[in-house]
């Protein structure tokens, strides 16, 4: 089989470890340059990276030096990964696709613009479909952690749903490595976090709608969110109300859920779980520190009453909604041939 060489901006941070501790013996995935901060370029990966995540340092990546994000040091791959934060992914992004580079973003701009997929692989693999009509360089975004845990069990369901009221209790490791003090959150709850209720609307509705050459259909569903961070280390869990549209026993929600499959299982792709949705029946599950799945997500506390449906779902953020998306999106596009 092809190799498909990537290279990963951002590499020393937490979502960029990720990428090359899941990477590491990667079937048909090689990772062929590491990029960081300007200040880190030309040292060896092992030397300056603050290694957070569990394990150590993959040895294939530990004399790797470390290049800028400028296109010259990229030319050599068929994709870029990015994990740049925020403030500085796209106009390095942008750069990289004008200079005839494919990327695969893991970051916030531009992932409503009606020309770039957002993608879910379960989910909305189709949407992918649209490249075959993009006749230069291209680039791909990964939906925010969040979205991409809640729209993984909404898909199955998507036809009984009317609106949503969602509540998120996010864990402090998608604030980033540095993104939240131990005084601010300890003990604590904060009941808001900039920008994400926003996100959360609108990218579930680009991703459970219909994605075309030069704009999308959202799904068009009513969405109400409340965000929270909570003294979790990994792991957003969600609690979510649906208004549905009929009749529907919980039992049918459950199977559903249950049954759920997509390419990504079908093509057995190496990082796709093989059940994407997992419902749980403790009474007390899901919690972060007994029911976490990498690339899963886990369901719980389903039940129907009055037409209202309410589910608490939890999902990695780090894996799941960021690092694993991006890997289980470039394997999904190799399996359409647009790799």
């Amino acid at each position: 089989m092809d190799r498909v060489k990537v290279s990963i901006l951002g590499a020393t941070g937490l979502v960029g470890q990720w990428m090359i501790k899941l990477l590491a013996n990667h079937p048909f995935i090689e990772v062929a340059g590491l990029s960081a901060s300007p200040g880190k370029v030309g040292s060896k990966y092992g030397d300056v990276v603050h290694w957070f995540i569990p394990g150590d340092v993959p040895e294939y990546v530990r004399d790797m030096v470390l290049v800028s994000t400028d296109p010259v040091d990229h030319k050599a791959v068929d994709v870029v990964l990015s994990a740049l934060p925020n403030d500085v992914a796209w106009p390095t992004e942008s750069k990289l696709v004008n200079a005839g580079i494919n990327v695969v973003s893991n970051a916030s701009p531009e992932r409503m613009n009606p020309r770039i997929p957002l993608i879910n692989p379960e989910v909305n693999w189709e949407h992918l479909n649209i490249l075959r009509e993009v006749k230069n360089n291209w680039i791909v975004k990964n939906p925010n952690c969040t979205a991409a845990i809640i729209s993984m069990p909404l898909k199955p369901i998507q036809d009984l749903i009317g609106a949503l009221h969602i509540v998120t209790l996010q864990s402090v490791s998608g604030a980033g490595y540095m993104g939240l003090s131990y005084l601010a959150i300890d003990g604590n709850v904060i009941p808001f976090i900039k920008g994400e209720e926003e996100k959360i609307n609108i990218e579930i509705n680009k991703i459970l709608g219909k994605q075309f050459i030069d704009r999308y259909e959202p799904w068009g569903r009513p969405i109400y969110v409340t965000a929270t961070r909570v003294p979790v280390k990994y792991g957003h869990t969600v609690v979510i109300h649906a208004i549905l549209n009929r009749d529907t026993d919980t039992n049918q929600v459950i199977e559903r859920l249950r049954g759920f499959r997509s390419l990504p299982q079908e093509k057995e792709l190496p990082t796709a779980p093989r059940e994407p949705i997992k419902v749980l029946d403790r009474v007390d599950a899901p919690q972060p520190a007994r029911d976490l799945d990498p690339m899963a997500v886990s369901v719980g506390r389903v039940v129907t009453r009055d037409n209202v449906l309410r589910l608490v779902i939890l999902g990695d953020n780090l894996v799941r909604g960021a690092a694993g998306i991006t890997i289980l999106t470039i394997e999904t596009m190799k399996a359409l041939g647009l790799l």
